[in-house]
């Protein structure tokens, strides 16, 4: 009874609700536990139907110049929900150390012909800074 009372409050509280179900791409790294404090960029891009494979294959040869500085905590994209959906997720010790990060990928070679090559595929991109709670293992 406790459960369908809390159920019937937050219906009341909820204004929409999504859900997707994810799969990591192999060539990523697993997100592990790390210390903090950190910041983590959640950068979400909405694909071009029948684009991800394409995507997938850019982003393998891509990752490499984004791992120097360990920022790279994860990529997934969806199966269950809105299909052709990516995201990445991505760990700074703030905002600047992300703008430096970012800033430095486009000076290494190669890392704007991946760029080039992927940005035909996105309809939309979305990127949101969150902050961990205490009891997450990504600090």
């Amino acid at each position: 009874q406790e459960y369908l009372d809390f159920r019937k409050e937050r219906s009341r509280m909820l204004l929409s609700r999504r859900n997707q179900l994810l799969l990591e791409f192999s060539f990523w790294n697993e997100p592990l536990p790390r210390p903090g404090p950190n910041i983590y960029e959640l950068r979400t891009y909405k694909l071009k139907p029948g684009t991800m494979i394409e995507w997938g294959n850019n982003w393998a040869r891509a990752i490499k110049y984004r791992q120097e500085n360990q920022e790279a905590v994860g990529g997934f994209f969806s199966q269950i929900g809105e299909l052709y959906v990516v995201h990445h997720l991505w760990a700074y010790k703030d905002l600047q150390s992300r703008e430096e990060t970012r800033n430095a990928a486009w000076r290494k070679r190669g890392w704007d012909e991946n760029v080039y090559y992927t940005v035909p595929l996105i309809r939309t991109m979305e990127s949101r800074i969150m902050i961990p709670l205490k009891i997450s293992p990504l600090q």
